[in-house]
């Protein structure tokens, strides 16, 4: 049994390599390990519930599909969950959804609440202004409520969270969420099948409506004239409509201006990359949530270097969740940093000339113009010297161009800097010591 379920898995595996980039495989599949095959069920073992959820929620239709490829659609997948050196078999068919509310008819994912978003500077307002829409939905002026920001800011988990919050605690009955690709694919389909009475029936007798990554409703003529009908129905109704985006709405290519006019009766608001603080505490909540226990260097050490989004900050995590569960081997900053190390890499960004001009004007306390103005003065000429030479040093710049930077002066001048500062540097400690302040502030900003 153990080579047939070895053979069938590696066929899995296979089929999986062809549906996601490398990362995400080594991320999210290479940890699982197959466990049986029996009455038509194959049971893998993942290394948590956060491992088995996010697996759920992302990685749905492809393991769904690549299952009934390898073994067929009778199949079901059952997860064996490790929780505290012990296991928790969940048995459940692969086509489920499991995150969802019992009923699954909102389609709102349960563990997106407030209580469980990490709130910080980049997201407080979009966070304020969702908590008073949930509190009072369709009685306030945020209505429509559209959040917009960068992929994997959270905004998904603040609109649902709305949904939640008001079936919880407000006389809410009826809430909805969908993406805007499943409205159109349902749209579609009710005109397939004769059931547009049906179709509107649906989303124009709701308290809340949700509707996520509404920029995909671009140049669909049918869907937007539909969607602009179900919105002016539930406006007049007073129920309250969240929309999310990934730009703001005047921003919106190929969607009709009755519609981004509207999109703008309420309030708009952006949730931004989270800054280093809430970074950390965004990985301490989530491996809380998962139990695992590490030192606080190693949430300073990923949150320094993964500065995108927080779906990469999450991936990294569970790397380390996965590697340490599989192997039963403690998580230490030399593993984090071994096993991370492409992240780092892909993380780190390009050092401008630009950068470098306003971190050393920062450091002599006067405007970053002046080192492209032609004055000669000594504080300011030494100050130029010495950002023309960390040019040189951190940056593949030519000589043209970095004189090109520093207010058009010739490659000669760029040279002499260059050679002034290298003399500075071997003989002058106090010059030595300010260069290498610079080139840390410097360094240490581009992680």
């Amino acid at each position: 049994m153990n080579v047939q379920v070895n053979e069938v898995w590696n066929q899995f595996l296979d089929t999986i390599k062809a549906s996601v980039n490398q990362n995400s495989y080594a991320t999210w599949f290479k940890p699982i390990k197959p466990l049986k095959l029996e009455d038509h069920s194959l049971t893998i073992q993942v290394p948590s519930q956060f491992f088995y959820e996010w697996l759920e929620q992302h990685y749905n239709t492809v393991i769904n599909r690549s299952l009934a490829q390898v073994l067929g659609s009778e199949y079901k997948l059952v997860y064996s969950i490790v929780m505290d050196q012990a296991t928790q078999a969940v048995h459940l068919p692969a086509t489920k959804k499991t995150h969802g509310r019992a009923n699954g008819h909102d389609n709102l994912n349960d563990r997106f609440t407030f209580e469980s978003f990490v709130e910080g500077d980049s997201n407080k307002f979009a966070k304020a202004a969702s908590m008073a829409v949930a509190k009072g939905p369709g009685k306030t002026s945020f209505n429509p409520l559209v959040v917009y920001g960068g992929v994997g800011l959270g905004k998904t988990h603040l609109i649902q969270a709305i949904g939640n919050y008001a079936k919880e605690n407000t006389d809410t009955h009826r809430a909805l969420y969908v993406d805007s690709e499943r409205f159109t694919q349902h749209f579609i389909d009710s005109i397939q099948n004769n059931r547009s009475t049906e179709f509107s029936g649906l989303y124009r007798n709701v308290d809340i409506l949700i509707i996520d990554d509404i920029q995909f409703f671009g140049n669909k003529e049918r869907t937007q004239e539909e969607f602009f009908h179900t919105f002016n129905t539930l406006h007049q109704k007073g129920k309250q409509i969240v929309l999310s985006s990934d730009r703001p709405p005047k921003d919106l290519k190929g969607i009709e201006e009755r519609l981004i006019s509207r999109f703008q009766w309420g309030l708009v608001v952006d949730v931004q990359q989270p800054d280093l603080e809430t970074r950390q505490a965004i990985l301490q909540k989530k491996a809380e949530e998962s139990g695992l226990e590490m030192p606080g260097e190693i949430y300073h050490f990923i949150a320094t270097h993964v500065t995108s989004n927080i779906r990469e900050l999450e991936g990294a995590l569970i790397r380390l969740l996965a590697y340490s569960s599989l192997n039963s081997e403690d998580i230490t900053l030399s593993l984090a940093k071994s096993l991370l190390k492409d992240v780092c890499i892909r993380n780190t960004k390009a050092i401008s000339i630009e950068y470098i001009q306003k971190v050393t004007a920062d450091y002599f306390d006067f405007p970053d113009d002046m080192l492209r103005a032609k004055t000669r003065k000594k504080e300011v000429a030494q100050a130029r010297q010495i950002a023309m030479y960390l040019s040189k040093k951190m940056t593949d710049s030519s000589l043209k161009t970095i004189g090109l930077h520093f207010g058009g002066r010739d490659h000669s001048t760029v040279i002499h800097a260059l050679n002034t500062v290298d003399q500075m540097i071997e003989h002058d400690k106090k010059i030595r010591g300010i260069v290498e302040t610079i080139k840390n502030k410097i360094e240490i900003a581009q992680l």
